[in-house]
């Protein structure tokens, strides 16, 4: 029976979530499996992946063949490379204890990388909320300088108004003073005629 380390589709639509499985080779994408290995969870940055490593070492020693992607999967977490170590301890290349300090050693740069990356993406995402935060502040003080020029064109407009209304009223006094003193005039001009 060939036996395929593949994924397995699992989440709701345009969420996916995978098993990472050996299975029969013939079987369905989804269907009965041999043995589930890990999960991988793409919707995250950085890929959340929680494998068996030793299980998938046993698996691929005993003749299992990974798809392309699970492959990438096994040799990102470092199976592939526990497997090689494996085969030169069989072969007498080294021993079991250096194998397992080159592993450790890999291992230990390989969770750096993934720390360091997830410190570049934190520092990028605060950069952009301090960059937005900015942008933010900049457009309220824009706003509030418009809504003051506004304002000050209101009252200037209103001082305006009242000036004119306070000139119109003086002039409606020296018309109506005015008058007056032309009705008395013509008055006393007619009292002197009599």
């Amino acid at each position: 029976m060939p036996v395929k380390i593949r994924l397995q589709r699992h989440g709701k639509k345009g969420k996916p979530f995978y098993w990472i499985v050996a299975a029969d080779s013939r079987a369905k994408r989804d269907g009965k499996y041999l043995e589930k290995l890990g999960t991988y969870n793409p919707n995250v940055n950085p890929a959340e992946i929680n494998l068996d490593i030793d299980g998938s070492v046993q698996w691929l020693q005993n003749g299992a063949q990974p798809t392309d992607t699970a492959r990438a999967i096994l040799s990102y977490k470092g199976v592939m490379m526990k497997k090689h170590l494996a085969e030169g301890v069989k072969k007498g290349a080294h021993t079991e204890e250096e194998a397992e300090e080159k592993f450790n050693k890999w291992l230990e740069d390989k969770a750096a990388a993934v720390a360091n990356k997830r410190n570049k993406l934190a520092d990028a995402k605060a950069k952009e909320r301090a960059e937005a935060l900015e942008a933010e502040k900049a457009v309220n003080e824009a706003r509030a300088a418009e809504a003051a020029a506004s304002e000050e064109v209101a009252e200037d407009t209103a001082e305006e108004a009242q000036t004119e209304a306070a000139t119109e009223e003086a002039a409606t006094e020296e018309a109506a003073t005015e008058e007056a003193a032309t009705e008395e005039v013509t008055a006393e001009a007619s009292k002197e005629e009599e």
